[in-house]
């Protein structure tokens, strides 16, 4: 039997690791350069005006990929920050919602002093609310207040945190018009909730909900049907002396209420008229 000294055995591992670590160079090498692709050797502004093209053109996908080399390769470059900015529209143009919220909270987060950081906020809460709307509202299938709603109530605290920080912006006036329509689909998605509640006999959950729709959303025109909410509950739980009280309101604040007849309360689920 041939005997192979250790001196030889460890030179054949050695000769082994080495032809290894070549290896996995050599792979490192292909894979870096596959990563550059067609865009290797190409200068930062050169990459800049073909990601412009794209975008003028509205090929979002190529925009996308030119911009995301450009954010890569040249992150403190001269064209880096209105780079970040058009990749945010060039997601949010392309349906990437979620891509577009991430990186307008990344700008955000980088640049909060920029001239254009209104702009980020902006193209957030459209995003936030573009992925709220999706499909079944515009097909008209479904009520979209019967729905999760978690986009939409990220939209509107994008829309209200930009209002708050640059009240003066150019996109405010038009934040504000999709607050007031997302603050009733908002009020109105509790009141669905509570509804439930009260078919099932949660009296007191039923009431924390309206009272949450009328503390959060006051300005709502839901706040009438959050009071009436209200009275069944607590009628339900047997706290006449409460429910009296919203009553009384209900009764000054929304006296054509549809749970109102001839001044009397009418409940939705069985019970008494008071």
């Amino acid at each position: 039997m041939r005997v192979f000294s250790t001196a030889s055995r460890f030179g054949a591992v050695a000769l082994s690791l080495a032809l290894l670590a070549g290896c996995a160079s050599s792979n490192n090498n292909d894979a870096e350069q596959e990563d550059q692709g067609e865009f290797a050797g190409v200068q930062e502004r050169e990459l800049y005006e073909l990601a412009r093209t794209a975008l003028e053109d509205n090929r979002y996908p190529i925009a996308i990929e030119r911009l995301e080399a450009l954010d890569t390769r040249y992150p403190f470059g001269a064209h880096a920050e209105q780079a970040q900015l058009e990749l945010i529209y060039a997601y949010y143009e392309n349906g990437d919602w979620e891509e577009a919220r991430a990186a307008a909270s990344r700008f955000i987060r980088l640049q909060p002093d920029h001239p254009q950081a209104d702009y980020a906020y902006y193209l957030r809460g459209l995003s936030a609310w573009q992925a709220g709307r999706f499909s079944l509202e515009r097909l008209r299938l479904i009520d979209i207040s019967k729905r999760d709603l978690g986009a939409s109530r990220d939209a509107y605290n994008d829309f209200r945190e930009l209002i708050q920080r640059f009240p003066q912006s150019e996109y405010a006036p038009d934040a504000q018009q999709r607050i007031v329509y997302l603050r009733e689909l908002l009020a109105q998605h509790e009141l669905h909730v509570a509804d439930y509640y009260l078919r099932r006999g949660a009296y007191l959950a039923a009431v924390e909900r309206g009272r949450w729709v009328i503390e959060n959303f006051p300005e709502a025109n839901a706040t009438r049907d959050a009071l009436a909410t209200m009275v069944e509950g607590y009628q339900g739980l047997g706290m006449d002396d409460r429910a009296g009280e919203v009553l009384a309101v209900l009764r000054e604040n929304a006296p054509n209420h549809e749970q109102l007849r001839g001044g009397r309360f009418v409940p939705k689920h069985g019970g008494s008229e008071r």
